[in-house]
């Protein structure tokens, strides 16, 4: 064994963290049982399905397709934000957190579409997007009053408009009031108000994090959060949830902030499931969410999304470890991803998601086969997988396309309409095609579900299989232990295992063109191996190690027999 492969297995020697010291067992984090075999299937509105020919997607469309999404295997449904808006970022700028955006219809619907899933066995999460608002919602018109009201500091204002303040993301000159506001995003997505960890008493407008109108606007989210609750959902994704309180923040009050909405959930919505985007497993999983997002993380793009810093930089910088070239580096990713799950093991779960409406398209110039080996991949890592709508039947990556509601590249061509059928805008829409809400993928290939339905070779259909694995193996809970085995600096293959409910699982991941080989430490005990998924690979057992040899572009998911 080389050293990076030694750190690596010191790291969970043993599988340290993943069993109980005294008694063995898996350590099952906290929260609701249905999340600990669950798959997540992600929904962007306005281009899933669109039921009334306006060429925008609607909640009616999502119901009438949840079918489909049952059929896949999964076992919820996150929402992108669907609450009144501007639409200057895609419904993340909210305008009204009880309301419907009448581009998607009604409160009532919502409540049906809440109510539809329910009776297919599937949980909906809504988006909680706290850190911001539009521009143009109530409480801010009200906050550029000159004149005090309820609303006048749940924003972050300056005292003087004449006077810059250090840092980015500060609006001069808006308004009546005699002062800058703080954006958290775009310009015109103005940050509400959490106070700051550390006031500067120069700067008497930074107000801390026990003020009176900051508490009343941590009051009002909670009872926002309520609202959606109570009409249907099963719980949230919470936007940038590390974003609340501004400047350094040494008593972790953003992070009281979502202890207090955990408490609440814990108590009345037992059920409920919370993933944070945060990207800092450490924080998000101590005491307040139940999972935490790592696609902002450096590593995460080391594995096969280089695409979004390709698309979004125009060069063709960095190496991807799904990529067929072969000049990734798994343990760019696998250093600071076990050092985080080591520290959270029996806390919450850490999720990567299998796309998302903010990165690339899986499908960037892929083929079916290379596609299939990153959702086996998604699927059987540790944590609770998402997986990205279109995604499941290798929807590409868009190229060129126009900026629309803040979706700049590489954003515009990953939130493409979904691609029901082969015909007139691909099924998504019965209006003209130049009344969609982003152009459809126009090649005459383009995937789509009719066709692949048919097709029992097909990228959905090979997805469907491997949902079903997740759940049908123990060994691949969300919980179940996770030891790397064969990791190697700029290397081929990835071997891990996976084991739990008194199974183990050895996976292969050999994305590269050409072959490779490895030799590792495997558990004794084990008469043969099984073969679950991918294709049979060279597997030569030793008396105390294992020697495989693996053709290029090629996985496997074995299980062991006694």
């Amino acid at each position: 064994m080389r050293s990076c492969r030694i750190l690596a297995l010191a790291l969970i020697a043993g599988s340290a963290g993943a069993q109980d010291a005294g008694t063995g067992q898996d350590v099952i984090p906290g929260g609701p049982a249905w999340v600990h075999h669950a798959v997540v299937y992600q929904i962007y509105p306005q281009t899933f399905y669109d039921s009334n020919g306006d060429g925008i997607g609607d909640l009616n469309g999502v119901i009438a397709k949840l079918d489909y999404v049952k059929s896949l295997g999964v076992d919820a449904i996150w929402l992108n934000p669907f609450y009144d808006s501007p639409f200057n970022d895609a419904g993340y700028d909210i305008r009204d957190y009880y309301k419907v955006a009448p581009r998607y219809g009604t409160n009532d619907d919502a409540r049906r579409l809440f109510a539809e899933a329910h009776n297919r066995g599937l949980k909906v999460l809504f988006d909680y997007v706290i850190t911001y608002t539009a521009i143009d919602h109530p409480w801010f018109v009200a906050s550029t009053q000159q004149l005090p009201n309820p609303h006048s500091n749940w924003y972050v204002w300056t005292d003087n408009v004449w006077i810059s303040q250090p840092g980015g993301g500060w609006v001069h000159g808006f308004g009546q009031r005699n002062g800058n506001f703080l954006s958290n995003f775009f310009w015109n997505e103005p940050a509400l108000n959490y106070g700051y960890g550390t006031p500067d008493p120069a700067q008497p407008w930074q107000l801390p994090t026990d003020h009176p109108a900051v508490l009343a606007l941590r009051a009002e989210m909670k009872k926002v959060m309520r609202f959606w609750m109570d009409m249907g959902a099963d719980g949230f994704r919470a936007d940038m949830a590390g974003a609340l309180v501004k400047g350094r923040d040494p008593k972790h009050e953003t992070l009281g902030y979502w202890r207090e909405v955990r408490k609440i959930l814990d108590a009345d919505y037992p059920q409920a499931f919370t993933v944070s985007e945060w990207s800092g497993p450490r924080d998000a999983l101590d005491g307040a969410f139940h999972a935490d997002f790592y696609h902002w993380v450096a590593g995460f793009n080391d594995i096969f999304q280089k695409e979004s810093w390709r698309i979004g930089n125009g060069t063709t910088d960095g190496h991807s470890f799904f990529d067929r070239e072969g000049k990734g580096d798994i343990t760019s990713f696998l250093g600071p991803y076990l050092r985080d799950y080591e520290a959270t093991r029996g806390k919450g779960y850490i999720c990567l998601p299998l796309g998302n409406h903010d990165i690339a398209r899986l499908n960037n110039r892929r083929t079916t086969d290379e596609l299939e080996m990153i959702m086996a991949f998604g699927l059987t890592m540790p944590g609770v997988p998402f997986l990205y709508y279109g995604n499941e039947i290798g929807m590409r990556q868009l190229e060129g396309l126009p900026q629309v509601e803040g979706c700049y590249k590489p954003r515009a061509g990953a939130r493409t309409p979904m691609q029901w059928t082969g015909g007139p805008n691909r099924g998504f829409s019965t209006a003209e095609p130049s009344r969609l809400y982003l152009p459809v993928d126009p090649a005459p290939d383009a995937p789509n579900v009719a066709d692949e339905e048919a097709d029992p070779g097909s990228l959905l259909n090979r997805v469907r299989k491997l949902i079903a694995l997740k759940h049908s193996e123990s060994a691949l809970a969300a919980y179940a232990r996770f030891a790397p085995l064969y990791a190697e600096k700029n290397a081929y293959p990835f071997v891990y295992s996976r084991a739990g409910g008194g199974e183990t699982l050895l996976l292969v991941f050999n994305p590269a063109a050409r072959a490779a080989s490895a030799e590792f430490e495997f558990p004794a005990g084990y008469r043969t191996l099984r073969l679950l998924a991918g294709k049979d690979i060279q597997v030569i057992k030793g008396e105390r190690t294992v020697r495989i040899e693996v053709p290029g572009g090629t996985y496997a998911i074995y299980q062991t027999v006694n």
